[in-house]
């Protein structure tokens, strides 16, 4: 059986329908993201975005790497 849910973006509010169920027809599964990119959601975040939020997020993160850690 799947499951789907109507959630709501924890960055944003917006609903989006999370698929945990069928995971490859989810809106965030086709969103690529390295360990650090994970650690740095699950640190601010402490449940899903949507996918919008997933790739503003990544970004974020790069730019956060580039002025802090690799100075």
């Amino acid at each position: 059986m799947c499951m789907h849910e109507t959630k709501k973006c924890q960055r944003c509010n917006a609903a989006f329908e999370c698929k945990p169920g069928n995971i490859t027809q989810c809106q965030c599964f086709e969103v690529q993201l390295s360990e650090e990119q994970r650690a740095y959601l699950e640190e601010k975040y402490g449940d899903c975005l949507c996918r919008k939020c997933l790739e503003q997020v990544k970004e974020e993160f790069e730019l956060f790497k580039e002025k802090f850690i690799y100075k």
